[in-house]
């Protein structure tokens, strides 16, 4: 088989990944191995079948060596239909591909055979170039993965545009996305300064740009411009109109105004006419926030609130969703609710609530949540009545962990099967807990904190295995109950609660903590600002949730969200367009299925009861 081309594809020379190690410059590779161990398989046996068409079992010259005609045509429709359809390749000892590298088609059929894909950001393109052409399914399904997977700011514009140059529509919304999301780090790169006009301008209005602040829209349109500023300038005035400038602050405007492009390029007009619009008093309804539509959306469930008197406790059915984040003047943040449904009767509190994906059991029963209809389904009941438990998803089941019924504290857990809809019991705990909170992380089941059968919060962090029971880790440094932790970046993040001193007083927990399961040791980050007891928490574009919960305290009701951003290292308050109550849940909305698992009390008999419905 001989193969070459003249030049190379457009693009080719697109910027590599690197790491410095050892002083040299080393790109980074990634080997994909191929998971669809049946593919080759099944199309071996299709073509050794007897068709009356030409025999596949013997071998074709290939540079250097030989390689089997089954193998390529089992891997490849491009040459399964050169090899069995007559054509006049399939009687040579060899095919000519003068549109191909001999390099790129030995890479394919060393896939072939190995199953392993050896890919850069140096080499991708490339061979996903030659794997579209020739259909060589097995190696363009894992480029399609590296190229989704390992996307970065540097890289994810030349995916955007190799997306487009192929009508790759699924690659493409993904690149596009990592560019919205991470604006501010693509904005900084060499390639941003490249983008056409029309691209810029497509983003810079998209209701799904993720920017902390104004100044950081207004740097990327002067750095755009200030590239090729005499072919650019003429589109400064629509530029600038993307950006809302009333937002920024003094400090941030003052950027603005000592900017050289204003007396550089004759655009004082310009200036003067950005300047008003920050001064202005009546902001134009556009200006007063830019609107963010976040991918992936909270979603808000139950709850209840206090009353003045502290007498009675409302507790509500409804589910909210985050419809939108918002940015306000300066740092201000919000988030706008609409509400979605409600739970159905009898309200109730701390309840538990998971997501689960029931795409494989389709055919067992329908799995859909008609929000005009608001239906639920009602579920098999658990063994066991409990409440201020804790419930995960693994491995296509359901477990409730621990929890109380008065007076009772729980240390058995138990796991729901949706193929039989039916409980059974796994092993127990080591001991009674309640108020812990339990999360999967690399496909292990964490435990952290909870109360004990003296009403004691414990510091524990332990490993719960469905039949091996209890693995004991590091302990928090800070013992906590009734606390808030969430899986973020490969780490667990804990925060709020509440703590017991001298084994008699409850307070409030306001310290923070994340667990590096690599390490197994725990480490302190920034403090809550305000007492978040029984609160809600979630994870939403990598960035830390709570929301609600009360004052051990003084049992007052906080009724604000908070979030925690790792990368700066912050707490943010973000206010909201409805009160926020306790013992609410606090979910990700992502066209997965959201299931209520066992609930505490019946509003009205005062009972512990142990329903569980889906919708």
């Amino acid at each position: 088989m001989e193969s070459e081309r003249d030049g190379d594809m457009e693009g080719s020379g697109m910027e590599q990944e690197k790491q410095e190690e050892g002083g040299e410059e080393v790109e980074k590779q990634h080997e994909h191995e191929l998971n669809e161990e049946n593919h080759l398989e099944e199309h071996l046996q299709q073509n050794q079948e007897p068709t009356g068409q030409e025999d596949l079992s013997d071998l074709l010259e290939f540079v250097d060596g030989k390689v089997h005609r089954v193998i390529l045509a089992a891997s490849s429709d491009y040459f399964r239909a050169m090899f069995t359809l007559g054509m006049k390749e399939s009687n040579q000892p060899f095919v000519n591909l003068p549109f191909l590298l001999a390099s790129e088609l030995e890479v394919l059929i060393g896939c072939s055979y190995s199953g392993i894909l050896a890919l850069s950001w140096s080499c991708v393109f490339e061979i996903t170039s030659t794997a579209l052409q020739l259909q060589y399914q097995p190696a363009l399904s894992m480029c399609l993965n590296f190229l989704q997977q390992e996307i970065n700011p540097q890289s994810c514009l030349d995916v955007a545009s190799f997306a487009n140059a192929y009508g790759m529509v699924q690659l493409l919304e993904v690149a596009e996305d990592f560019v919205l999301r991470q604006f501010q780090k693509v904005a900084c790169t060499s390639k941003f300064k490249d983008l056409p006009a029309k691209q810029l301008l497509k983003y810079l209005n998209s209701l799904s740009l993720c920017v902390p602040s104004e100044l950081v829209v207004f740097r990327a349109v002067v750095s755009w411009i200030q590239a090729k500023p005499k072919i650019r300038l003429r589109l400064a005035k629509e530029l600038m109109k993307t950006i809302h400038f009333p937002l920024m602050t003094f400090k941030e405007f003052k950027e603005v105004r000592n900017q050289n492009m204003w007396s550089e390029h004759s655009l004082k007009e310009l200036y003067e006419t950005i300047f008003e619009d920050f001064c202005s008093i009546e902001v134009a309804p556009q200006n007063q926030c830019r609107i963010y539509l976040p991918k992936e959306s909270l979603v808000l469930i139950g709850g209840d609130q206090i009353s003045e008197d502290l007498g009675t406790r409302s507790i509500s059915r409804d589910l909210w969703f985050g419809n939108s984040l918002r940015n306000h003047m300066g740092i201000k943040k919000a988030m706008e609710w609409r509400k979605l449904g409600e739970m159905p009767d009898p309200a109730r509190f701390e309840k538990q609530m998971c997501i689960f994906n029931l795409s494989s059991f389709k055919q067992m029963f329908h799995c859909q949540y008609d929000p005009l209809r608001n239906n639920w389904e009602t579920l098999a009941e658990m063994r066991e009545r409990r409440c201020s438990f804790s419930v995960v998803v693994l491995d296509g089941k359901i477990y409730a962990i621990g929890g109380h019924c008065d007076p009772e504290y729980r240390d058995s857990v138990e796991r729901y099967c949706p193929a039989t809809n039916s409980w059974s019991y796994t092993c127990p705990l080591d001991l009674p807990l309640s108020g812990h909170v339990a999360k999967v992380l690399q496909g292990q089941i964490f435990i952290s904190g909870g109360l004990n059968n003296d009403y004691l919060c414990l510091a524990s962090t332990f490993l719960y295995h469905p039949e091996r029971g209890s693995t004991y880790l590091d302990n928090m440094s800070k013992p906590r109950a009734y606390h808030c932790m969430e899986t973020l970046g490969g780490c667990l993040y804990v925060a709020g609660g509440m703590t017991t001193h001298d084994n008699v007083n409850a307070t409030d927990q306001l310290a923070c903590e994340m667990y590096n399961p690599a390490a197994d040791s725990w480490t302190s980050f920034p403090p809550l600002p305000v007492p978040h007891m029984g609160a809600g928490s979630a994870v939403l574009e990598g960035k830390f949730y709570v929301l609600g919960g009360y004052s051990q305290e003084d049992y007052s009701d906080m009724k604000m969200v908070h979030r925690y951003d790792p990368a700066t290292q912050q707490w943010e308050n973000m206010v909201t367009n409805r009160e926020v109550p306790y013992g609410l849940k606090l979910l990700e909305r992502n066209k997965s299925l959201l299931y209520q698992s066992d609930v505490d009390k019946d509003e009205n008999e005062g009972n512990f009861i142990h329903n569980f419905y889906k919708f």
